[in-house]
């Protein structure tokens, strides 16, 4: 990465304290499984409570925490995406078209898996099959989720010559320097 005078801000705390908290919530839930369901239980509710404030700050937001900043109709991420493949995509100090639709589908699969998994806990779903499916279904989608999604920023990573993992860690990313952002 560059010198921090090369730098600007990009991700800030409260983006990047949910990111985090999320990998780790959902690491510690996938860990506990059925064999330490009451931590898998409580890191399931500490997941809801941060897609909830993800969503928030994905409205309310700083600048490139909203979703209103990346998330892009599907001509405009078709044509990224083919720019992509063509190996002449635009750097995107934020998200970059495909990674913002990347957002949307982890929140909303996470969403889905925390709620199935709350439902399975009350009285009225305890043992209904369907739901029992459909947390397993919606966890396993997850874990497909983001297997693309590091793969998608090793990717870009690479490509565009930036440790993004150390830009979550630090909000600072290279400056938009060259034409691009």
């Amino acid at each position: 990465m560059a010198n921090a005078r090369d730098t600007v801000r990009v991700w800030d705390p409260a983006q990047r304290i949910l990111h985090w908290g999320l990998v780790i919530s959902v690491a510690l839930a996938w860990w506990a499984g059925e064999g330490r369901l009451a931590l898998h239980v409580r890191v399931g509710y500490v997941a809801l409570a941060i897609v909830v404030a993800r969503i928030a700050l994905g409205l309310f937001g700083s600048r490139h925490a909203r979703f209103s900043d990346f998330v892009f109709g599907p001509p405009a991420v078709l044509g990224y995406a083919k720019r992509v493949a063509a190996g002449r995509e635009e750097r995107h100090l934020g998200h970059n078209p495909l990674g913002g639709w990347m957002v949307l589908l982890l929140l909303a699969c996470l969403a889905v898996v925390c709620v199935s998994g709350f439902l399975y806990t009350t009285d009225a779903f305890w043992g209904v099959e369907w739901v029992e499916e459909m947390h397993r279904a919606s966890a396993w989608t997850l874990v497909a989720l983001i297997a693309a999604h590091v793969a998608g920023v090793v990717f870009t990573s690479i490509r565009h010559r930036e440790n993004l993992v150390a830009a979550m860690f630090s909000g600072r990313k290279r400056s938009a320097t060259r034409g691009d952002d």
